[in-house]
């Protein structure tokens, strides 16, 4: 692996007793058009004397990324450092890694505060090794002070960027040290570039209990990828700062704007990548409320549907009919789904529900034989199943006591694979033409046929593709046309 070329604001900044490496100036990087030509793959470290918006060293990380120079601090790491929500996106055991160190007496620590630098994810404390290079790899910033404080239990407060020309000699010396290393490591994996078209990133969960695909499709979508010129990589949520790497991200995981992989979703975006879920579908499929105000406005039917706060509660119990379903219009909060059989059992569930959420949202629960389910990729569908015992819910609360949830035990609901050319048109347009109102991603229309028509229940993004539900062919079949979209919006974005 090549070393990078250096920008520093002042040639004065690397000292003379620092390695001889390519060490240039930000003025120059930014002025001479002979970087401007140089190979779309250069690395470059930029160690300028502040990131902050607009600065020097700001402008070189932008430019930087222009030029599809391979830049650290990216200017996608840079914003990070102010969104203190991305700092434990990452780093769930803080707390442990740092009662490490207070298991033995330290000199220079308080109990409640403490200040740690990591150079290109080292540090000096044996205990953080671990510690440093995950917050290196989150947010690849080459000198980092990590702030760390105890309110009940320990978190990281703060993080900034520490500056080459600020270093004390002794910084100065681990700085030499820790970069030496960092030269002479490989923090990527090889990309082998040369044998792939594109690099696309899978986010799964290996712990999810009801996977949007199993390992045995996962493994199928590397093969199939492989064979059309991509190089599918599975990453988890501790990949969050390596997204950059990557030409595409495609989300198998359940997601939820309050959940990490809506800020995946969102950094995608940010970095120019392909990404299905896009942050707007991850928005709008979640919000059940929005959904049914966007459905009714376009004249699709739907259950009969209310959204109601605590002061209208009453003129909603009256006239919703019964059984309905109850739940938080938040697809975050949709393990919280209720079923209730009359008017008193609404007042109990809602007053109960009203302490976690201002608005909530009731629906006639349709009693039918089965439900169509129709996945849709880029406007155009993918597969379609009829689901049996549409009315039995996989995760369905009711209240006992003073608000205490319990779960019952209902029955798995079944799949059964149709053909899409023998799908009734009119369940077919409906599916299409609630789905293309969310956009041209990857999401699973929800539908029941009924005897005042076809209405759509609800309209999900990052629907399930696994062995599960359809046979090696046919998943091997989604899996090409997945891969396939993928080049083809790549291939567009890229003007080829």
């Amino acid at each position: 692996m090549a070393d990078p070329i250096i920008i520093v604001e002042d040639l004065t900044d690397w000292k003379t007793h620092f390695p001889k490496l390519s060490v240039i100036s930000a003025k120059d990087y930014l002025s001479k058009p002979e970087y401007s030509l140089t190979g779309r793959n250069l690395r470059v470290m930029n160690l300028c004397r502040s990131y902050h918006h607009l600065s020097v060293g700001y402008y070189c990380s932008l430019l930087a990324e222009s030029r599809h120079h391979r830049v650290i601090p990216s200017i996608s790491t840079l914003n990070d450092l102010t969104r203190k929500f991305i700092y434990s996106l990452e780093i769930e055991d803080v707390g442990n890694y740092v009662q490490q160190v207070f298991g033995k007496p330290r000199t220079g620590f308080t109990a409640t505060a403490f200040e740690l630098d990591i150079y290109f994810g080292q540090c000096l404390i044996k205990e953080l090794h671990e510690l440093a290079r995950q917050l290196f790899i989150v947010f690849r910033v080459p000198l980092l002070l990590v702030e760390l404080r105890l309110q009940g239990q320990w978190h990281i407060s703060n993080i900034k960027a520490l500056y080459l020309h600020s270093l004390s000699s002794e910084q100065e010396e681990f700085f030499l040290s820790a970069l030496a290393t960092y030269l002479s490591r490989r923090w990527r994996q090889p990309r082998a570039r040369n044998n792939y078209r594109y690099d696309l990133a899978v986010l799964h969960n290996p712990k999810e209990s009801i996977p949007h695909s199993d390992p045995k499709t996962l493994q199928k979508f590397i093969k199939i990828g492989r064979e059309c010129g991509v190089n599918v990589e599975l990453i988890e949520k501790k990949d969050y700062g390596r997204l950059a790497e990557f030409d595409a991200l495609f989300i198998r995981e359940t997601t939820g704007t309050d959940h990490y992989t809506y800020q995946f979703s969102k950094k995608a975006e940010r970095e120019g990548m392909v990404v299905i879920d896009d942050p707007d579908s991850i928005l709008r499929c979640n919000n059940k409320a929005y959904l049914d105000e966007l459905l009714r406005n376009h004249r699709i039917r739907t259950p009969k549907t209310a959204v109601f706060h605590r002061a209208t509660l009453e003129q909603v119990a009256i006239q919703i009919t019964y059984p309905a379903i109850l739940r938080i219009p938040d697809r975050s909060c949709s393990c919280k789904i209720f079923i209730v059989k009359d008017r008193i059992e609404l007042l109990e569930v809602a007053n109960s529900l009203f302490k976690e959420s201002d608005l909530l949202l009731t629906q006639e629960l349709l009693q039918t034989e089965f439900e169509w389910r129709v996945s849709i990729l880029n406007r155009q569908p993918l597969f379609v199943c009829q689901c049996l015992n549409p009315n039995e819910y996989s995760k369905s609360y009711r209240c006992k006591g003073k608000g205490d949830v319990i779960q019952e035990k209902v029955e798995t609901q079944s799949l059964q694979l149709f053909q899409i050319k023998e799908t009734p048109e009119i369940v077919m347009k409906t599916a299409l033409k609630a789905a293309n109102l969310i956009g041209n991603g990857l999401y699973r229309v929800d539908l029941k046929q009924t005897t005042n028509g076809i209405m759509v229940i609800e309209i999900n993004d990052s629907p399930s593709i696994d062995h599960s539900i359809v046979d090696t062919a046919l998943q091997e079949d989604l899996c090409r046309k997945i891969i396939k979209d993928f080049i083809g919006r790549l291939d567009r974005k890229r003007g080829k």
